[in-house]
């Protein structure tokens, strides 16, 4: 058998090692022209150092040294390049800017088409006083991508500190705040939504809390930050509008060339970044080419207070992708304009196609297409095209760029975990997930759990019981099956199961009662990160289906 590379890493032969270094010529000379200077640091970083800049995530790429002290692969650059300016650069000539290009290591929960590692060309800028940085960074994010002649490029761009400001004035209950935070890290609006309808909080600020992440489009925006937040009661120094429009009117001609915007759905990293954050797109694939922003938290926290910093990355691989290079990133490039292309949506067959078919018509989609299908996976109508997909399957169809946007149950886009946006709670397919055990047995789960130190489950959906299981406090061994979980416990495999159930037949009928509940579902409209914040059709479209959930009685009532 022939010697192989490590799931997640990959050899990159001659022709096209010369495509990425013409691609990173480009990006170097642009950032020297600009006074940049190289800057390199250490593949192997010492966690704790790194810790002190910010939160780090658990990496599966760590070891111990010879001194016992726990190494990690650098999962980015801009932790290791502040640590290194504030411990052995001083700023007092003037602001420092500093350029790289190395790769770094990283992984999330699974793979999901990923590459483990990939070459990020990045800049950092820092400065002890003087203008803010933003525009500067921005500026040079947009020369950079001129420069690379990428197609139909677009930076756009949201910040932390209005909701920041929000929940500081108006939202004491630390619990609350950190649900709220969390649920906008995860993109989930629906379950903000419904997170803010039952707390107890003035309408002004319920309202500000459900408009603010979905606030979108030129300038003028700014204007409506300002007035939800002040009827929300949020002070006017407080709301950090005033450095918007200071950046906003620095980068005045990208925004007349339509080549930038807001989106506040790009606010999450709430530890670590600290005001203006973006994004850079390009319109043929469905994840960001660049991302960057302002935190001068990091500095701070390195023991360099006062010190504005601002950076950006650009992935190399995604680059290749939508350049046309030679390469391979796990993303799929379109090939072809937003605006050029119809809308794709994945529509789930089974028992939520006929409700997902009436809704799209009630928000004026046509879908005469749709009602005889026959055994066809592509529809076009107009201006649409319908990729008709198991419920299942449609979040990793629009992560991975077979579709724009689609419409599922919650409980698959949660047990997917890929990066979606959440948008619209469409108020049919509900079901309940429960954990159940034999009625013949009760009390025998506690009973092993008080000698074992652990339950075991048996299910379909590993990853919604596994988040129950840590809500709760309690170790979990999870027996993943396909079919018939009931059997888990009725043979003595596991002591419990959790499971979908809509009317308690099936668990009566094998002996199984309900202990507890999960979690409730219904279906959901969600999109790309990327197809939702370039293309304006996508964000009509979760405007008009939520105006028709609203009008549109269900078939049940």
């Amino acid at each position: 058998m022939k010697a192989a590379t490590p799931n997640g890493f990959r050899d990159i032969l001659p022709t096209e090692a010369r495509a990425r270094e013409r691609i990173s010529g480009v990006v170097r000379e642009c950032f020297s022209a600009h006074g940049y200077e190289p800057i390199e640091t250490p593949l192997l970083e010492t966690r704790s150092a790194l810790e002190r800049g910010g939160e780090i995530q658990d990496s599966p790429f760590q070891l111990f040294d010879a001194d016992g002290s726990l190494l990690m692969v650098r999962p980015d650059l801009t932790l290791p390049i502040a640590r290194l300016v504030s411990s052995r650069m001083s700023l007092d000539a003037g602001p420092v800017r500093l350029r790289y290009a190395a790769p770094v290591v990283r992984e999330g929960s699974s793979l999901k088409g990923q590459p483990r590692q990939f070459t990020q060309l990045g800049i950092e800028l820092y400065a002890a006083d003087g203008p803010s940085p933003e525009a500067e960074v921005v500026d040079l994010l947009a020369c950079a991508l001129r420069e690379l002649a990428v197609p139909s490029w677009r930076i756009v761009c949201g910040s932390v500190s209005p909701l920041m400001s929000l929940l500081d004035e108006c939202v004491s209950d630390a619990g609350l705040r950190e649900q709220i935070l969390s649920l906008v890290h995860q993109s989930d609006l629906v379950s903000l939504d419904d997170l803010v309808a039952a707390a107890d909080l003035p309408e002004g600020v319920a309202r500000a809390l459900r408009v603010v992440p979905r606030i979108s489009g030129g300038t003028q925006v700014i204007e409506k930050i300002d007035a939800v937040l002040e009827a929300a009661g949020v002070p006017e120094g407080r709301r950090g509008t005033a450095e918007l429009r200071a950046f906003a009117a620095e980068v005045a001609d990208l925004f007349d060339a339509g080549r930038i915007s807001f989106d506040f759905s790009i606010i999450n990293s709430f530890d670590y970044y600290t005001g203006v954050i973006f994004k850079g797109y390009s319109e043929g694939t469905t994840a960001s080419i660049a991302s960057g922003g302002r935190y001068d938290a990091v500095l701070a926290n390195f023991g360099a207070a006062g010190v504005s910093a601002c950076g950006f990355a650009l992935s190399l691989e995604r680059l290749q992708e939508v350049l046309g290079e030679q390469g391979e990133s796990g993303v799929v490039t379109q090939g072809v304009a937003a605006s050029e292309r119809p809308v794709r949506i994945a529509v789930p067959k089974g028992s939520l196609f006929k409700d997902s078919v009436r809704l799209l018509a009630a928000a004026g989609l046509p879908t005469g297409a749709l009602s005889d299908l026959g055994r066809k996976l592509i529809v076009r109508d107009g201006d649409y095209e319908y990729v008709i997909v198991r419920a299942q399957d449609a979040p990793a169809f629009v992560a991975h760029g077979g579709a724009d946007c689609g419409i599922c149950g919650y409980d698959s886009i949660f047990e997917a975990g890929h990066d979606l946006l959440q948008l619209v709670d469409l108020d049919f397919g509900g079901c309940r997930f429960v954990v159940a055990e034999p009625a013949a047995k009760a009390g025998a789960a506690e009973a092993a759990y008080s000698w074992r130190g652990t339950v075991r489950v048996a299910t379909k959906y590993p990853r919604i019981t596994q988040s129950y299981y840590d809500r709760i406090g309690q170790q979990v061994d999870i027996v993943t099956l396909h079919g018939n979980i009931e059997l888990g416990p009725i043979v003595g495999m596991t002591d419990r199961i959790v499971d979908i159930t809509a009317t308690g037949t099936t668990l009566a009928e094998n002996d199984l009662v309900i202990v507890d509940d999960v979690m409730e579902c219904t279906a959901r409209f969600f999109a790309g990160p990327a197809a939702y914040r370039t293309d304006e059709r996508i964000r009509s479209l979760a405007e008009r289906l939520a105006a028709a959930v609203a009008q549109t009685p269900r078939e049940d009532q």
